[in-house]
């Protein structure tokens, strides 16, 4: 059997490869590889500097890339899109911010203190527990809190109402009886006393200061305006 032929086909794939041309193609192959290569092992370190905020893990991811060599990055490249973390890190601050916000508004909605029931804002006692949940202001007819001082509405003092009820709820001793025994009408009985509270102590303040001094005659008698008319 005559295998000559296949000599032939093997001279002129030699020739082939042997050529300039197709030498110059290979190598450029090898060089494009290579920067390939290295730019895949850039992209992990900057795809791991996005996804943790440890400065060791960029290098490893890169290192991992490398070590699989221009033949086989292709290897590394997809063992470490598998151990990556899943999500960047403004992915997660986005997350946490969209997090922080639905509780914030699950805050908002008014519960009853009592029973825990999801409540309405502008309900004045639960329905399930009948807990008093918010007042109605006497002056504007708001609703307001029950542990709000004042109205924010029309600016009512709640606290000074509630002292000045608590002073009229106080017993009082009859005026009558009392004033009518020292003379004094019922009536006037706080205007005399006012008038003598002011009287007593202008009085005391008088006594307690020193008039001015009495200016004596050359002769050491004091001399009285009287006599000398």
């Amino acid at each position: 059997m005559d295998l000559s032929f296949l000599s032939g086909i093997g001279d002129a794939i030699a020739s082939f490869f042997n050529s300039p041309l197709v030498q110059t193609g290979i190598q450029a192959m090898g060089v494009y590889i290579v920067v390939i290569w290295l730019a895949s092992a850039y992209w992990a370190f900057r795809d791991m500097q996005g996804r943790t905020a440890n400065p060791v893990l960029p290098y490893l991811a890169a290192a991992l890339v490398i070590g699989f060599t221009p033949i086989f990055f292709l290897f590394g490249i997809i063992v470490y899109r598998i151990i990556r973390p899943q999500e960047r890190l403004g992915e997660a601050y986005e997350r946490g911010l969209a997090e922080e916000a639905l509780i914030a508004e699950i805050e908002q909605i008014e519960h009853c203190a009592t029973c825990g029931r999801k409540v309405d804002e502008e309900w004045i006692i639960c329905p399930t527990c009948r807990t008093r949940l918010k007042r109605v202001c006497p002056h504007c007819s708001k609703l307001v809190g029950l542990d709000w001082s004042l109205c924010a509405w029309c600016g009512r003092d709640f606290e000074r109402r509630e002292a000045l009820a608590a002073v009229g709820t106080m017993p009082v001793r009859p005026l009558r009886e009392t004033s009518v025994g020292a003379g004094v009408e019922p009536a006037a009985e706080p205007v005399a006393a006012a008038v003598r509270t002011t009287r007593t102590t202008r009085a005391s303040r008088a006594s307690a200061t020193p008039g001015p001094a009495t200016p004596r005659a050359a002769g050491g008698s004091a001399s009285s305006p009287t006599t000398q008319g």
